[in-house]
């Protein structure tokens, strides 16, 4: 058994600095063996017009052997460049939809993709591995497909030197590079959501790359140690589990916190067992403490639903898009 422990918050900007530069150091160590990333070779392989927004289909190579596939979105009205969104999808075992989901309803009772395109962003959003069209992209290929695909990665990864995580992580950054070079974006208003899955990969990116200036996990913000505690492991997927974290005294409040002083919001139920309540209170406290550091006390919010499990409510959303209209 893990038990709960509390790291110790820094005193002054200085010691906060040094803290943030030793955990990036951390992270990128356990993501495993990976390149830096840099600028895939993209190619648009299909465009076509829709209601408002043009839709590109787009697929690139990942360095390490896979291929990518994605969809941007550009709005169809104004000159640009656009501020921009990377959305990252969920897993909610829905192997199928990946970045399919950008035109999926689901809990929110609107597409996301096109409600963000409609509002003037430019959206982007890739399939991770074992998603979408990267299903059969494991080692056993057609063989295998979704949860089997994902499993096996996770275990392939491993005997390499890597994590299934850190190659997700890695296709994010190498995603961000991507949509950061395209001409229709303004580069400096780049930001980062997705809900459950699609959460940690956008605090994780936002992280590790201080390029995104805003980002909003929506239904998954988990301080590990408390998950543990709960004995709640079986709430994520493998792909969720990065080796020796708990054990470099690294937790998701430093993770967050990473993203100060540019805009976070946090939205989470608070029935949700994927991220046990006083965890997320543990990382809120922590992370409103690094903000007010930099005197930027206002560019961090969390919100709590009462009463609410995992799940994306429309309520949610309208605040999501509240939040990127003011910061980016």
């Amino acid at each position: 058994m893990i038990e709960r422990s509390e790291i110790r918050l820094p005193a002054t900007a200085d010691e906060w600095h040094e803290t943030s530069r030793q955990t990036r150091v951390a992270l990128w160590r356990l993501l495993g063996d990976l390149p830096a990333p840099r600028t895939p070779q993209a190619q648009i392989v299909s465009r076509e017009s829709r209601d408002g927004y043009t839709l590109e289909k787009i697929v690139f190579p990942n360095l390490l052997g896979d291929t990518v596939y994605g969809y941007m979105l550009v709005p169809g009205t104004g000159s640009g460049p656009f501020p921009a969104v990377l959305y990252q999808h969920a897993h909610g075992g829905d192997y199928e939809r990946g970045k399919d989901e950008l035109f999926h309803p689901g809990t929110i009772g609107r597409p996301p993709g096109e409600a963000l395109v409609r509002q003037g962003y430019a959206v982007l959003a890739i399939d991770a591995y074992a998603f979408g069209e990267r299903q059969r992209q494991g080692p056993a290929g057609e063989r295998e497909t979704g949860r089997e695909t994902e499993w096996s990665l996770f275990k392939h990864f491993l005997w390499q030197g890597k994590n299934l995580w850190g190659m997700m992580v890695h296709d994010d950054l190498l995603a961000l590079e991507y949509l950061l070079t395209r001409p229709e974006v303004d580069a400096s208003r780049v930001g980062v959501t997705g809900m459950s899955m699609g959460g940690s990969r956008a605090t994780w990116l936002a992280a590790l790359d201080e390029r995104v200036r805003v980002v909003i996990p929506v239904c998954q913000m988990t301080r590990y140690a408390d998950l543990a505690a709960h004995g709640d492991y079986a709430c994520h997927s493998f792909y969720y589990y990065v080796p020796g974290i708990l054990g470099h005294g690294l937790d998701m409040e430093l993770i967050a916190s990473l993203a100060a002083p540019r805009a976070q919001l946090v939205l989470v139920g608070d029935q949700d067992p994927l991220s046990p309540i006083e965890g997320v209170h543990t990382i809120a406290g922590f992370a409103r403490h690094v903000y007010d550091l930099y005197d930027a006390g206002d560019r961090y919010a969390l919100m709590v639903y009462e009463g609410i499990g995992h799940r994306y409510t429309p309520e949610m959303f309208d605040v999501v898009l509240d939040w990127l209209q003011r910061h980016l």
